[in-house]
């Protein structure tokens, strides 16, 4: 029989409302799927482990997302497109109501082939690590950097990749005053030493 973790009850309770309803839905569907499937807390957000780590699913502020651990590795054809065009963490894209995830049928199939993989000990695949390009600060952040010393150490002593959360979230800007309000935040994040996606770390 599988287990229920009561910390992924305590998730859904504090969700967003909208979300609420497509949390239980996927859960539900995982355990009818994969009986013997095991839920737990990883890295702030509900998984669920069969023989290893199966899948996972994860509520933000205006939509859920789900993932499978080894989606690389699932034959079905549908899923890898959904993959390839997926606008956020997981697999199935956006997910803002129970209208955007595929039929039950379709999600048992993903959850059921996702078990077998499981089942078969095939292991994740170990992606080529990716060429690190140069991050470059813009000037607007180069100033105000320079201008509070609290930030401009956090910054400087951050990770490639935390750096470049911060770089991107900015030049995803796509007005003038969005660009200002996240600057804004920005600093004031970093003089008091958090990451950009701080809000997600538990």
């Amino acid at each position: 029989m599988g287990k229920r973790d009561k910390r992924v009850d305590q998730y859904i309770s504090k969700s967003q409302d909208f979300a609420k309803p497509i949390l239980k839905h996927l859960r539900d569907l995982v355990h009818v799927s994969c009986p013997e499937v095991e839920e737990t807390i990883k890295w702030g957000f509900p998984h669920f482990d069969y023989r290893g780590i199966m899948c996972s699913m994860a509520a933000f502020k205006k939509h859920c997302s789900f993932g499978f651990w080894k989606a690389a590795m699932m034959k079905d054809t549908s899923l890898m497109q959904m993959a390839k065009s997926e606008a956020a963490m997981g697999h199935l894209g956006q997910i803002q109501s129970l209208q955007d995830l595929p039929s039950d049928k379709v999600m048992k199939s993903y959850i059921m082939e996702a078990a077998r993989l499981n089942e078969g000990g095939v292991k994740v695949r170990k992606a080529s690590p990716a060429k690190k390009v140069p991050l470059k600060i813009p000037p607007y952040l180069k100033k105000a950097l320079e201008g509070n010393k609290k930030a401009k150490e956090f910054f400087l002593g951050l990770s490639y990749s935390h750096q470049k959360d911060y770089l991107t979230w900015l030049a995803e800007a796509k007005t003038q005053p969005t660009l200002e309000k996240r600057l804004a935040t920005t600093m004031e994040w970093l003089s008091v030493g958090k990451r950009r996606n701080w809000k997600y770390e538990r």
